[in-house]
């Protein structure tokens, strides 16, 4: 762990002044397949209400859209955010606003909560808070999903390893599945420890 501080505004303003998808989102294979996995972790099949912070060009949330009855997401630059309301214009059901997070979390309860590819543009602290926050809106039965990218990027307090290290210590609830390979790592913790099996009334 390095000492960076939280990545500013405006690096995100000038990743999208020129390019509405910076980091290849909707044309990359490694991205497609990190949507599904993070999906397929998810507990249930269908969520009241969902929250992404950080949604960036809104990809992995039209794949949120079809798991939740209702979908708040936000990034913190407002050409990120105009770009994310032409991608969602067709759900209803999905609101897009423009807020910076955790300053600005908005004061509501969710059941889901999407943490993906946020967690190393913030500062230690930052980080810590931002999990607070996650676990003040998180009914008890609530889920909260992380999925990152494990190498280290240069600017960045923490690399995806120490990211999920955190939210682990910090939102102090059951972990429920892992997935991990050499470069991406998806967590999963709900206030529920019921397996997907138990949760179905199976039996072995």
């Amino acid at each position: 762990m390095n000492n960076g501080a939280t990545i500013a505004p405006g690096y995100f303003k000038t990743l999208f002044a020129d390019n509405d998808d910076p980091w290849s989102f909707r044309s990359r294979w490694y991205e497609a397949r990190k949507r599904a996995l993070t999906l397929a972790c998810l507990p249930e099949t269908r969520y009241a209400s969902g929250f992404e912070p950080g949604c960036a060009n809104g990809e992995l949330s039209a794949a949120l859209a079809t798991r939740c009855d209702k979908l708040l997401v936000c990034d913190g630059t407002e050409q990120a955010a105009n770009v994310a309301r032409q991608r969602l214009a067709s759900f209803p059901h999905v609101s897009v606003q423009c807020r910076w997070v955790p300053e600005q979390w908005p004061a509501m309860s969710f059941d889901l909560i999407v943490l993906s590819e946020l967690g190393y543009y913030l500062d230690p602290e930052a980080l810590a808070r931002l999990a607070g926050k996650a676990r003040q809106s998180l009914p008890a039965s609530g889920t909260v999903v992380a999925c990152h990218w494990r190498a280290r990027i240069e600017g960045c307090a923490l690399d995806g390893d120490e990211v999920h290290a955190i939210l682990n210590e910090r939102l102090a609830l059951p972990h429920l599945c892992r997935f991990t390979d050499a470069d991406m790592l998806i967590d999963v913790w709900c206030g529920s420890a019921r397996s997907l099996a138990q949760r179905e009334d199976l039996r072995p």
